[in-house]
């Protein structure tokens, strides 16, 4: 009952002060505020009011926000110890990756990985240190052309 009232005199009030902008001849800002003035009532009407009332004044509500805020808390924790148990550092996670990494199959993967190693080694390179200057120098020459 209290909100309603509270919300209708917010209402009135805004209204109000709509009617004395207008009457200032600024009739697009009277506007927007008759609009804002009016939203109180609305929310009164439509039952958002008495439902946010009874939510905010129920302790059981506050009991399940609390539940909520434990089982949260209790998952975060979990993650956290289960993060820290799982290798320690970063340094023992890295070298029990690379460990692992090197234990599963390394010489059925050996052949495969070394002909592509082998091949891009035998290749000769197209480009040479005069390459990498050939790039910069058709960069400049379309900075160049923009006028940049």
């Amino acid at each position: 009952m209290l909100a309603e009232t509270v919300c209708s005199a917010a209402s009135a009030a805004g209204l109000g002060i709509a009617a004395v902008t207008a009457y200032r001849k600024r009739f697009l800002s009277a506007t927007r505020i008759a609009a804002y003035s009016l939203v109180p009532v609305a929310l009164v009407m439509t039952g958002v009011v008495g439902w946010v009332s009874g939510i905010v004044f129920k302790p059981s509500v506050w009991a399940g926000f609390g539940l909520l805020g434990i089982a949260w808390l209790l998952f975060s924790a979990t993650r956290f110890v289960e993060r820290r148990s799982e290798g320690g550092t970063r340094k023992e996670r890295r070298a029990a990756e690379a460990a692992g990494g090197e234990a599963i199959a390394p010489k059925a993967s050996a052949p495969s990985l070394g002909a592509g190693r082998r091949s891009d080694r035998s290749a000769p390179k197209a480009k040479g240190k005069s390459g990498g200057a050939e790039d910069f120098s058709d960069i400049e020459a379309i900075l160049k052309k923009h006028g940049i």
